[in-house]
C-alpha cells in the first residue's frame, strides 16, 4: 500500500492564522420564532493545519462552515481568512468540498473541474492545463474523458476535491465529503486526502461525524456541543506523521477518540 509523504512536523513553528472566527452566533428565523443555531464560537486555524470539526447532529457544524465560506452571514461575530473577512463566496481564497460530489452529468471529468475557471474566463488552452494538473493530482489523469455517471463514489469525490483546488485557494472546507461512501473507500479516500494534503500546503477544516476518521485526519479535532453549537474541547492531535492505518489500533490512538466520545455523550 502507497505510503503518504514523510510531512514536515507539524505544528512546528508559529504560523499566521489561515481563519480566525470571533464570537459568532447564529440565530435562524422560521415559524417557530427565533431558533439559536450557534453561540460565541471563537476558533483559529494556522495556516497549513488540518482542523477536524465533530459532534452531534444538529450542532451548527455545517452551519459554520457555510459561514466561512461566505455562504451564509453569522448574526454577530467576526470571520476572517488570511486576515480579511469573508463576506461572499471567493473560491481564489477558500474552496469547498460538498458531502454530495454534485458534478454536471453532461461534462466530461476533465470539464467538471474546468468549469469554475471557464466562468472567469481566460484562453482555454491554460484552463484545461490547470484542471487536468488537478486530475492528475487527485489520482484521475486517465479519467478525465469519462462522464459522472462512469465513475464510481469515490471517483465523484475525486473530481468534487480537484475542482475546489483548481482555482488553488489556501483555505479548503469540507464537509462530509465522504460520508455517503463504503467504508474500505472511505478509508482509502482519508489516506488519499492526507497525501493531496502534503503536496498542497493546504489549510484544511474538515467536517466528520466519524470520530476515527478525525482523529486519523486532524491535527486538532474542535468538539462541538448540541444546538446551540459551542466549542467543548480543542483535542491535539499529537500522533506522528505519516498516519498509518496500524495507528488505529494502539492505545493513543482509542485514548484520543474516547476523549472526544466522552465530550459529545457528556452534552448531547
Amino acid at each position: 500500500m502507497q505510503q503518504v509523504a514523510q510531512l514536515k512536523p507539524n505544528p512546528g513553528p508559529a504560523r499566521a492564522n489561515a481563519v480566525e472566527v470571533i464570537g459568532v452566533s447564529h440565530v435562524y428565523h422560521g415559524r417557530e420564532g427565533a431558533v439559536p443555531a450557534l453561540t460565541d464560537i471563537d476558533m483559529t486555524v494556522p495556516a497549513g493545519r488540518f482542523t477536524v470539526i465533530v459532534g452531534p447532529s444538529g450542532c451548527g457544524k455545517t452551519s459554520l462552515l457555510m459561514m466561512l465560506a461566505g455562504l451564509r452571514t453569522p448574526t454577530s461575530g467576526t470571520i476572517l481568512c488570511d486576515g480579511r473577512p469573508i463576506p461572499s463566496p471567493d473560491p481564489q481564497r477558500v474552496g469547498v468540498v460538498f458531502q454530495e460530489a454534485s458534478l454536471y452529468p453532461w461534462l466530461t471529468a476533465v470539464e467538471n473541474v474546468e468549469f469554475p475557471l471557464a466562468l472567469k474566463g481566460g484562453p482555454r488552452g491554460e484552463r484545461r492545463a490547470r484542471a487536468e494538473a488537478m486530475l492528475k493530482l487527485v489520482g484521475l489523469d486517465s479519467f478525465g474523458g469519462r462522464y459522472p455517471h462512469e465513475l464510481s463514489g469515490g471517483m465523484k469525490q475525486r473530481v468534487s476535491i480537484a475542482r475546489g483546488l483548481v482555482q488553488d485557494p489556501p483555505v479548503l472546507l469540507m464537509d462530509e465529503p465522504f460520508a455517503a461512501l463504503d467504508e474500505q473507500t472511505r478509508m482509502t479516500m482519508g489516506h488519499e486526502l492526507l497525501r493531496i494534503w502534503d503536496e498542497t500546503n493546504k489549510t484544511v477544516v474538515f467536517i466528520t461525524h466519524s470520530l476515527t476518521e478525525a482523529v486519523y485526519l486532524a491535527d486538532e479535532v474542535l468538539v462541538m456541543s448540541a444546538r446551540p453549537g459551542r466549542i467543548l474541547d480543542r483535542v491535539a492531535i499529537d500522533l506522528p506523521r505519516p498516519r498509518t492505518y496500524q495507528m488505529m489500533a494502539t492505545d493513543k490512538f482509542g485514548q484520543l477518540r474516547e476523549r472526544i466520545w466522552q465530550q459529545i455523550r457528556a452534552k448531547e
